[in-house]
């Protein structure tokens, strides 16, 4: 669905999104309960990236608390690396692995009183499946095989949201509140300078920006996008601040704030 301009998106709403549910055994990593107070979607690491079967029942209980829907942050087998380094595996194998994990979230969802209601997958394997038809025909095939009603998050132009279009999914466009752009529509690498944006006022006038339907990339040149969610990161330093920041200048722009995978 097309979001090309401000009274579009003022007429339709916008969902804010972040990633939840990364605290590990005696790590704690963000506070989502207070990130709640911001986000309508939470996407909740499934403990193969981050996140265990304790801290992850107790976010998705604070979200059922909340009012925030829930979402499973898939991604690689890789707790040391964060889920941030790209694995070359087998597509079947990783078909199976994104399975397990929704299925896990799944049950520990349910025992909190809510549901799974969309798929994003975290880090390495988001940006992978950008590029990678294999990887992305796989994550899709994983989603379609558990519930082919559930929505996936997708960058734009990606074969992620080709392959699951081909294969019957609802590809949801998102957009990055603290990410830089490249020229292409992708996001820099975390690898490169200047790649996590961090002025607050730099944040709320990319996020403005996102809601007129483009964003600015790293060289100054203007791209298109038509999101119809944005994400806030919840486990980078402010994190709670910015979230609340960034829902005030969306709603002071006349914009409502809400899922896009509401039951």
């Amino acid at each position: 669905m097309a979001r090309n301009d401000r009274e579009g998106i003022a007429n339709s709403g916008i969902d804010l999104n972040s990633d939840v549910g990364e605290s590990f055994s005696n790590w704690t990593f963000g506070d989502d309960a207070a990130i709640f107070t911001s986000v309508s979607s939470a996407n909740v690491a499934c403990g193969f990236h981050a996140g265990d079967p304790h801290h992850i029942r107790r976010t998705c209980e604070a979200a059922a608390e909340a009012g925030v829907t829930v979402g499973a942050h898939p991604g690689y087998r890789d707790l040391a690396g964060f889920g941030r380094r790209f694995i070359d595996m087998d597509p079947r194998q990783l078909t199976d692995e994104v399975v397990y994990q929704i299925g896990a979230l799944q049950g520990l969802a349910r025992a909190a009183g809510t549901d799974v209601r969309y798929v994003k997958p975290h880090g390495a394997l988001y940006n992978t499946i950008v590029h990678h038809t294999k990887q992305a025909e796989a994550v899709a095939r994983a989603i379609h095989e558990v519930d082919p009603s559930l929505p996936i998050l997708v960058l734009p132009n990606s074969e992620i949201q080709r392959a699951a279009e081909e294969i019957g999914l609802r590809p949801v466009v998102e957009a990055f509140a603290d990410r830089a752009y490249n020229p292409d529509g992708t996001l820099v690498s975390r690898r490169e300078p200047g790649s996590v944006l961090h002025d607050l006022d730099e944040i709320v006038e990319h996020v403005l920006r996102i809601l007129d339907g483009k964003v600015r990339a790293i060289d100054g040149s203007i791209v298109p996008i038509a999101a119809e969610s944005i994400c806030v990161h919840g486990d980078t330093a402010g994190a709670v601040a910015m979230a609340a920041r960034i829902r005030a200048a969306i709603t002071d722009a006349g914009v409502q704030i809400r899922s896009f995978a509401q039951a």
